[in-house]
Formats: C-alpha cells, sequence, structure tokens
C-alpha cells in the first residue's frame, strides 16, 4: 500500500518546510481574473419572453444582428429557461438590469460570447438600444461592468425602498414674461461685468442683477429665452429663474463655442483642443477622451455621445486652383426644427445625420453625397400638400465635378428621399438661405465668367410648398450678391450687391447697392413671381437686420472706418402707393437716417418695437457703447459704456394666441394704443409726481432750518442788548411807506385749456 503524502509529510518533519515556501508568485501567475476572462461576453437585455420551442427561433432572429459586429454562432448565445418553460433570466443579473432599465424588468435576457473584447465592446456601443420591434427595445451591457458593479457594492441583494425628498418648489423659469409692463430684458457685458436688465421706453433701464467675473469668455441667450449660458474654464454654466441661480453645469474642459437645439432639449459644446479627461471626473468617461465636441442632453445635465473634429481631405483651393485658408464651420451639428434629429457634414463626403436622443446613426449609416459643401436644416416643420406623413427637410448643394454640374437638392429625413433638384453651371460658390417658415429656399449662386475674372449672382428660389417644389430664377440682378435677409414669417427680401467683382476681390466701383423685393398680387391658383419694388445706390451698406415682426428692416453700414449709416425702411407703409407698385404686395417708405460711429452689432428686441446698436470693444476699440432706438428710427439713448464688449436681447418663446386672436389684436390695434397711451402718461406723471413731493420735502427742510437759524440769531442778539432783526425791518419798511406807495396789479391770461379724463 503506497504511503499518502500527508503521512510523509509528518513523518519527516516537512510541514515546517512547507509552510515556510512563498506561493505568491505562482498565484498571482495562474490566477484567473475575471475581467479578462469575461470580457468577451455581454448581456442583452428587453429580450422577448417566449415558450422554449421558440427559443431557436429567436437566438437565430438577433444572430443575424450580433454578426453585424462581430464574430459569433448559435452555440455562443446562452438563453436560460425558466421553471415555466419560457424564458427569462437570472436573479442576479435581473436585479442589475431592472437598476439601470426598469422598463425591460418584466422582459427575459441572454448571455452572448465573441471572439475578442473590441467585438464585444462595438456590440454594447452599436446596438445598445437597438428597436427589435414596436414593444422590444434591446440594452447592451459588457458582463464585466455587471460584475464590476456588483463587487463594489452598488447593487444590494435585498430590496430597500426608496427614500422620497420632500417636495421643493422650483423658480419658474420663465418668469420674466409676466412682467405687467410687457418690457423685455437685455445684458449688457462690459468690463469684468455681466449685468441684465429691464428695458424702459423714456428712462435708464432698470438692472435686475449685476455679477463680476460671471463669465470668463462670453455669455448666450438659449433660444428661447430660458437659460444663460456662461463659458469657464471648466465648462458651461446655465442660469436661470428670478434669483439667477445655477441650473445645470456642463463639465467640458477648455470649451470655446455652444450652440443649442431650437427647443432648448440639447446643446453642443465645442474646444479648439482635444479633451483630457482626468481620473477622477465623475461626469466624463473614457469614451470623451481626445474629442471636441459633446452633445448634452439639458435635462439630465449628462454627455449623450462625443465626437472628434473632421479634417477634409487635400488643401482648399478657390476656382483658379489657388490654395485658401479653411474657416471653422460653425455649428458643426446642425438641428432639425423639432429637435428629433441632429446632423453633421463630411466635408466633399457625406451627410450623418443622428436620431435623438438616443444619438444612433440615422439607419446606421450616413448619407452619401459626393462633393457636399453645405447644408441647412428647414427652420420650421413643412407640411406639403402631397405629403401626409411626418417629415423633416435639408437642403445641400454640391461644386461641379469634373463633366458633373453643380447641383442643389432638397432631402426628405427619415425617408432620405431628394424631393427637388436643380442642376447650376459655371459656379463659383453658392449660399442656401432659407425663410423663417420654410415655405421658400433662396440660392444664391455666384456665377464665375469663362474667363474666371468677373462674377456674377443669381437667385434660385424653391416653392418648397407649391405641388412639385417649382423653382424661379431671378436673373434681374447682375451684379454680384453680398448680403441676402428674408423677412420673418412674410415673404419679402433685401439683397446688396456691389460693383463688378474681379478676381482679386476688389470692388469697382467700391458704393454698394440695396434692392427690395416682393411677390406680385397673385391671381386665385397661380403662383406668384418675385419683382423688384426698388433699388437705391450709391450706398455703403453691407447688412441688413430685419425686425422680428417683419414689416421694418434696417440697411446698415457695419464694422466699417468709413462710413457708420443706419436707414429704417417700412415695407407696408400707410400712405398712398404709387401707380407702378399697385400689383405689389409692398409699399415701400424710407422712414429715418441715423449714425452710430463704430458701429458692429444691430440687435432688435423680440417684439420689434426697439433695436440697440453698439460697439464692442471685441470689433472696435473707440467710442464703445450703445445705442437705443424705437422701430421708427428715434434715437431714445446714446450710452457711452467703457469697455464695452457684448449687448443681447432676451428672447422669447413663441405666443400662445391663436391666428385668430393675432388678428384681432391688429384690428383692434388703435383702441390698445390708446390704452397703453394713457398709461404710459401715469407712469410719467406718478415719477413726475415723486420728484416734486422729493422737491418740496427739501424745501420744508430748507425753511425749518432757516427758522431755527433766525431763532437763534435772535436769542443772541437779546443776549448783546441788540435790537430784534424783526423791529428793525418794521421800522424800514415804515419808512418806505410814509416815502411812497407800490402798487400792483395782477393780469391773468388763459392761454391754452385741455380736458384730461383720468
Amino acid at each position: 500500500m503506497a504511503p499518502s503524502y500527508d503521512n510523509l509529510a509528518s513523518e519527516d518533519g516537512f510541514d515546517s518546510e512547507i509552510e515556510e515556501i512563498d506561493f505568491s508568485d505562482l498565484h498571482e501567475q495562474y490566477e484567473v481574473r475575471m475581467e479578462e476572462g469575461l470580457d468577451t461576453f455581454v448581456v442583452l437585455d428587453g429580450l422577448p419572453k417566449v415558450p422554449e420551442e421558440s427559443k431557436p427561433k429567436l437566438i437565430k432572429f438577433i444572430l443575424r444582428k450580433l454578426k453585424e459586429v462581430g464574430k459569433t454562432d448559435e452555440n455562443s448565445i446562452f438563453m436560460p429557461i425558466g421553471d415555466n418553460g419560457s424564458t427569462e433570466g437570472y436573479a442576479a443579473r435581473a436585479l442589475f438590469l431592472f437598476c439601470l432599465h426598469a422598463a425591460y424588468s418584466a422582459s427575459s435576457y441572454a448571455f452572448v460570447e465573441f471572439s475578442n473584447a473590441e467585438e464585444a465592446t462595438n456590440a454594447t456601443k452599436t446596438l445598445h438600444g437597438w428597436a427589435l420591434d414596436k414593444r422590444h427595445t434591446i440594452a447592451v451591457n459588457k458582463l464585466t461592468d455587471i460584475d464590476r458593479y456588483g463587487r463594489e457594492g452598488r447593487i444590494n441583494d435585498e430590496y430597500e425602498e426608496p427614500e422620497i425628498e420632500p417636495f421643493k418648489e422650483k423658480e419658474h423659469l420663465r418668469w420674466w414674461i409676466g412682467d405687467e409692463d410687457g418690457r423685455d430684458q437685455f445684458i449688457m457685458y462690459h468690463s469684468d461685468n455681466v449685468g441684465v436688465y429691464w428695458n424702459e421706453k423714456d428712462e435708464q433701464p432698470e438692472n435686475i442683477v449685476d455679477r463680476m467675473h460671471w463669465t470668463e469668455s462670453f455669455v448666450q441667450w438659449s433660444p428661447l429665452g430660458t437659460y444663460l449660458a456662461s463659458l469657464h474654464v471648466k465648462g458651461v454654466l446655465l442660469w436661470g429663474g428670478p434669483s439667477w441661480a445655477r441650473q445645470k453645469r456642463f463639465m467640458h474642459p477648455g470649451v470655446n463655442l455652444i450652440d443649442f437645439s431650437p427647443n432648448e432639449n440639447f446643446i453642443t459644446t465645442w474646444s479648439h483642443r482635444p479633451i483630457d479627461v482626468e481620473e477622477d471626473n465623475q461626469i466624463l468617461t473614457p469614451d470623451e477622451q481626445g474629442k471636441n465636441y459633446i452633445i448634452w442632453d439639458i435635462a439630465t445635465g449628462k454627455p449623450i455621445r462625443s465626437f472628434a473634429n473632421i479634417e477634409p481631405p487635400g488643401p482648399a483651393m478657390d476656382i483658379e486652383g489657388n490654395p485658401i485658408k479653411r474657416k471653422l464651420q460653425w455649428p458643426a451639428f446642425k438641428w432639425s426644427a423639432d429637435d428629433k434629429y441632429v446632423a453633421r457634414m463630411t466635408p466633399g463626403q457625406s451627410i450623418s445625420v443622428y436620431e435623438l436622443p438616443r444619438m444612433n446613426l440615422l439607419d446606421k449609416q450616413a448619407i452619401k453625397v459626393e462633393g457636399i459643401v453645405d447644408f441647412e436644416w428647414a427652420p420650421a416643420t413643412v407640411q406639403r400638400p402631397e405629403i401626409k406623413s411626418y417629415e423633416q427637410l435639408l437642403c445641400f448643394w454640391t461644386p461641379e465635378l469634373g463633366s458633373n454640374p453643380a447641383k442643389v437638392g432638397l432631402m426628405s429625413v427619415p425617408s432620405k428621399e431628394i424631393v427637388r433638384t436643380r442642376n447650376l453651371f459655371n459656379v463659383s460658390d453658392a449660399k442656401l438661405h432659407w425663410q423663417s417658415q420654410a415655405k421658400y429656399v433662396c440660392v444664391k449662386v455666384d456665377r464665375h465668367s469663362k474667363s474666371k475674372k468677373s462674377l456674377n449672382t443669381n437667385l434660385e428660389i424653391f416653392h418648397v410648398t407649391g405641388k412639385g417644389v417649382p423653382v424661379e430664377v431671378v436673373d434681374t440682378i447682375k451684379d454680384p450678391v453680398i448680403n441676402f435677409a428674408w423677412e420673418p414669417n412674410g415673404n419679402r427680401f433685401v439683397l446688396i450687391t456691389a460693383g463688378e467683382v474681379v478676381m482679386s476681390g476688389a470692388v469697382v466701383p467700391p458704393k454698394t447697392a440695396i434692392h427690395f423685393f416682393c411677390p406680385e398680387k397673385a391671381k386665385p391658383g397661380q403662383a406668384s413671381n418675385f419683382k423688384l419694388i426698388r433699388s437705391f445706390d450709391k450706398r455703403n451698406s453691407n447688412a441688413i437686420y430685419w425686425s422680428p415682426k417683419g414689416r421694418v428692416v434696417i440697411v446698415a453700414t457695419v464694422q466699417s472706418q468709413q462710413s457708420c449709416e443706419l436707414e429704417f425702411f417700412d415695407l407696408d407703409y400707410e400712405g398712398e402707393k404709387d401707380e407702378k407698385d399697385k400689383d405689389l404686395t409692398a409699399n415701400l417708405q424710407s422712414m429715418a437716417l441715423a449714425d452710430h460711429y463704430g458701429v458692429t452689432d444691430v440687435d432688435w428686441d423680440p417684439t420689434g418695437r426697439y433695436v440697440a446698436t453698439s460697439a464692442s470693444m471685441w470689433k472696435n476699440a473707440m467710442e464703445n457703447g450703445y445705442h437705443m432706438y424705437d422701430f421708427k428710427g428715434q434715437l431714445l439713448r446714446d450710452e457711452h459704456v467703457d469697455r464695452f464688449k457684448q449687448f443681447s436681447w432676451r428672447p422669447r418663446p413663441p405666443t400662445l394666441l391663436s391666428k385668430e386672436e393675432m388678428k384681432n389684436v391688429r384690428k383692434n390695434m388703435r383702441e390698445w394704443s390708446k390704452t397703453f397711451d394713457e398709461e404710459d402718461t401715469m407712469r410719467k406723471n406718478t415719477a413726475n409726481r415723486a420728484v416734486i413731493e422729493h422737491r418740496r420735502r427739501l424745501l420744508e427742510e430748507w425753511r425749518a432750518w432757516r427758522a431755527e437759524v433766525e431763532s437763534d440769531l435772535a436769542e443772541q442778539r437779546r443776549e448783546y442788548g441788540l435790537a430784534d432783526l424783526a423791529e428793525e425791518e418794521a421800522q424800514e419798511q415804515r419808512e418806505t411807506d410814509t416815502e411812497g406807495q407800490v402798487i400792483e396789479e395782477v393780469v391773468e391770461e388763459i392761454i391754452k385749456e385741455t380736458e384730461e379724463v383720468v
């Protein structure tokens, strides 16, 4: 019988020697590490519960999708069967996934093994959020993540009822809209101070809040005015409410620019330097390492997805083949009107459309558009007559490639259908201009001559809501167009042209011209064409600023050392219309001419009642400050502000009034105006009454002080045996009366008499 090793060890005295041997190096070498051994496994959560006989069909169905991201087979998919004969999941896994995805707690689970860890990671990024059908959306997580979270004690095996915090009422973020006087707010950034003010019609603006070092770069309102964003070295802060408390924080080190989605659901942040994620960062993950863009969900304050800069292939060239310096295209991510999509262009190659809020690529692939230069979303959701389904539109253009002409296209999303195309020739550049209601899109096409030594411009206007999207060509303007702007919520536009432009960039002559266009009065069933209303030559204008309510437009000269003119035009002048304009939908009249030396920016308030022109030290070092005008061009305030940097009106959300209610307001505008004038007069009288009361109080204080001084003086005279001043004055008066008598006659004359109803 062979001796046991235990007996040999005890008999020969090996116990002490074996206990002294160090096996730590062998344990470390051959230890099985759970994360390294299971990093090829993923957990599919949210699968439908099916009976055991249907399990092979379900595995075969999901296997087709799994093979798109990595190598796996039927034997690598484990789908547990419960006691009831249908698929289900392990309790521990289900508890973890219930915490992360409560909506899937009644579904089944599966474990999938890929050939390597990279494929497993790719599966979590690509397949997470995959819609299996209308009722089942798949969540994909790495098995090692589940084990790691469980080991760290984040998952408790015993259920603990969550503690509900007591309700705390929050401030209303749109409180300023309820102002009884209907005033608007604006921010003014000067020196190191950022202040928020109420705008007053005839008085100095009322300061609401003023803070030093509120921002380290600039401030920016959100599109609906809910938040005020400030930029800092570590990221972006959003402020709001009556107390101007911090509402949200987005950690993006070195952020340079931000862009809100139209409905304030999302925000894009960008930094020119790639992000370096620190180890203790609780917000950013290793996925953001080296990226430049982050798209955030404003409601949760968490990043949705991050991207790096795209470097266009090859150097940029002009039409003569000379290299030109590329400018940053901002915003790089452009939002659809309803915040359902955001798109990014890869220059010359494709458009990537992402669905929000999951930020998954639409149909899992980019839209290839060879040579694409630029694109723009429609600013409003369009409802075309022949289309009953939901769609968003975007417009793009491509240059001439070889023998192929340049092209402008109108695309429908999510179907990716090309709604309309237009071929263009001899194109040097093109700009896309959507009308605010998305009824029209104007493509400003700069064409070069055959010799490529001169430029001219024509306008290609797409009637988006017309049957078949007809295109109207406006080629009555031969000179190059340097600026174009649609009327908000209208169908008129203004453009500015320069003289003949040669390819060196010189303008001959240096003067510009202003042109006003509007549609003709169309007959029923016919489309109206755009016609020139009037042109104004020999100007220096280079910028167009429409009132947000339309009708009034300012044509100005900004950022110029030679000129600083601002001209106010009314396109619905109520005076008599010229005979030649009787068939046009406009009556043009120049209302006022103003000037502001060094003007760099022009900003209308959201109601269209006031407009501010400002001279920022960021663009002009002299005469910094702002001017305030009413919509007729009358100067209300001229404020010189030292180290003035920024002026911005607070936007307003869309009105809640119906079209009928707005029509009724316009119809009774005269009656409303009388009421408002009376309120303004009462406010002025209240202010004047306060001034009068203050002066009267000062006069009474003066008289009381004088009586006290006279009393002290009389007492001192009596102490020295001198006569009282009152007796001396009486004696002098008696002597004067004996010498002569002066008779005064008061004549009253009524110059003007008015009656005012109080």
